[in-house]
């Protein structure tokens, strides 16, 4: 308890001015870096409105820091994904049996709201460059640019917690006095805050800014706003939302499913958000990464010799392999899995599945070969870079590569659902929304879309991806699907997780909720 107090006394007390992320080169310098590569420097003369956008910049950083143990907490409890490794906790919030003493979701509570109140910090002080004579119109961009990114991360809180605080200020000591939102308040506010930035944002891809490369767009916003509804049951705002985004000609999907989880991927014409690492194409270095080890083999044999590996902690279900199988699918199952040999064996045991298709493989198309672990029978393929693809000189499992958040299959099949539930569209029929992610990898077109149809593909295509499938099966009480493998959902109790621990000893509101719901 006493670390966490020293976190909210001691690190949110530094005034936003300290929080904000600043460098010592030029600004068209950074141009050429990735946002989250910055120093903490201390600069207060407004006056200089050159350096607001190095608020911007830092806030990007935060965003691209995005721990490693917070997305399995957000990601794992769906039929898709299983925990595996050491975290027998982990493995138990995988199994609906949650321990609120559990560290990652402290972590995970600490990690997010500290984004928050930071986002807030920066927002606070591009406010001060603007009173100092900054151009408004850029620093209402900046600003709305920030609340997209706020925005995202407490739609990850609010999944995880159903209700939560929302600060409205970088203050941690206001966090004391803030009651608690109900779930059905933070997604209105969530697209509320949706509609203040929608107007000031660039409207473009981001791959199309020039300014700050996949930076965030109209679209981005967009698509946080229709998550939001989606979770409300709001279904027309859904359709009103993607329907701006499709009718905006501006997206399109990646040719090769495979790739564009890769570094081809990097930036794609796809893309509406994406945490963005590189490793600046030299042999050595600096370097900017995500945590892959969380995902990477314990035991593989890679086609470039010293490429390292990871804990072998995230693994697809073999209940997610049997459906690709039953579909005939290739391109996303081949994706998605990486199989060892043991997990070949595993699947075949079932008579049903004793003859695979010849593709099925513990070798990768880039002769990377998945070796026998005791943690594992499978790996997670979205999270794994080819050896081959590595910058020649660099041995780091994953690096340089980006990690998708966002992207236009997502907007096409919340589109697709919001239309089978009786909402309405002058852009595309939810057939055609459906038929555009299937034909990417091959699969026949639908007529006739159902709900069904919409969820099975959602699972296809974004399997082990945000916890998508954990929240489709909540939201439409399908939670007999998650009753697989010795698991039992319970309904009433298992939707969300505990507070954590220490925050009950610390937040009275998150106390008084604790005791109410034991």
């Amino acid at each position: 308890m006493n670390s966490i107090m020293k976190f909210y006394k001691k690190i949110y007390r530094l005034p936003a001015l300290i929080l904000a992320l600043f460098v010592a080169v030029a600004c068209e310098e950074q141009l050429d870096q990735p946002l989250q590569n910055q120093d903490i420097v201390d600069n207060t003369d407004y006056s200089q409105s050159e350096n607001m956008i190095l608020m911007l910049y830092g806030s990007y950083a935060e965003l691209n820091n995005l721990q490693w143990e917070t997305f399995p907490i957000i990601s794992v409890r769906g039929d898709d994904v299983n925990a595996a490794g050491d975290q027998e906790p982990l493995i138990e919030t995988d199994e609906f049996r949650y321990n609120r003493v559990f560290w990652m979701y402290n972590n995970s509570w600490l990690n997010l709201y500290s984004d928050i109140l930071y986002w807030h910090g920066a927002m606070e002080e591009i406010e001060r460059y603007r009173e100092a004579g900054a151009d408004a119109a850029t620093a209402d961009q900046y600003i709305a640019e920030i609340k997209v990114m706020r925005a995202f991360e407490m739609l990850q809180l609010a999944r995880l917690w159903e209700r939560i605080l929302i600060p409205e200020s970088s203050a941690p000591s206001a966090l004391f006095d803030i009651e608690l939102s109900s779930f059905e308040e933070a997604m209105q506010h969530l697209s509320a805050q949706m509609d203040e930035a929608i107007p000031l944002l660039p409207n473009v891809r981001p791959n199309e800014r020039t300014d700050i490369p996949g930076g965030i767009t109209r679209h981005t916003a967009l698509a946080v706003k229709a998550m939001a509804h989606l979770e409300l049951q709001d279904y027309q705002a859904v359709a009103d939302a993607t329907s701006q985004i499709i009718g905006a000609n501006a997206f399109s999907l990646m040719e090769d499913y495979y790739q564009l989880f890769k570094i081809p991927g990097k930036l794609s014409d796809e893309s509406l958000l994406e945490l963005q690492y590189s490793d600046f194409g030299m042999a050595s270095g600096t370097r900017t990464r995500y945590l892959w080890n969380f995902f990477g083999p314990s035991d593989w044999t890679p086609a470039v010799e010293g490429a390292g590996g990871g804990w072998g902690f995230y693994e697809p279900s073999v209940k997610y392999i049997k459906f690709m199988l039953d579909r005939g699918e290739r391109e996303r199952l081949e994706t998605t899995v990486l199989f060892t040999p043991d997990g070949i064996a595993e699947i075949q045991s079932d008579p049903n599945y004793a003859t695979l298709p010849d593709w099925v493989s513990n070798t990768t198309q880039s002769s990377d070969t998945f070796n026998n672990h005791p943690r594992y029978n499978f790996l997670s393929g979205k999270f794994y870079l080819p050896s081959d693809q590595l910058t020649p000189g660099r041995f780091t499992y994953g690096e340089n590569n980006n990690f998708q958040v966002i992207r236009y299959s997502e907007i096409l099949l919340m589109h697709a659902e919001a239309l089978v539930n009786g909402a309405t569209s002058s852009s595309i029929t939810a057939d055609e929304a459906v038929n555009t992610v299937r034909a990417r990898v091959g699969m026949a077109p639908l007529s006739g879309v159902t709900i069904d149809d919409v969820l099975d593909e959602k699972f296809a295509e974004f399997s082990t991806e945000w916890g998508i499938r954990f929240y489709d099966l909540t939201r439409y009480n399908r939670t007999d699907e998650l009753n697989y493998a010795g698991r039992s959902y319970d309904p009433a109790t298992d939707r969300y997780l505990p507070y954590p621990l220490e925050q009950q000893d610390i937040l009275p509101q998150i106390r008084e909720a604790a005791e109410a719901d034991s």
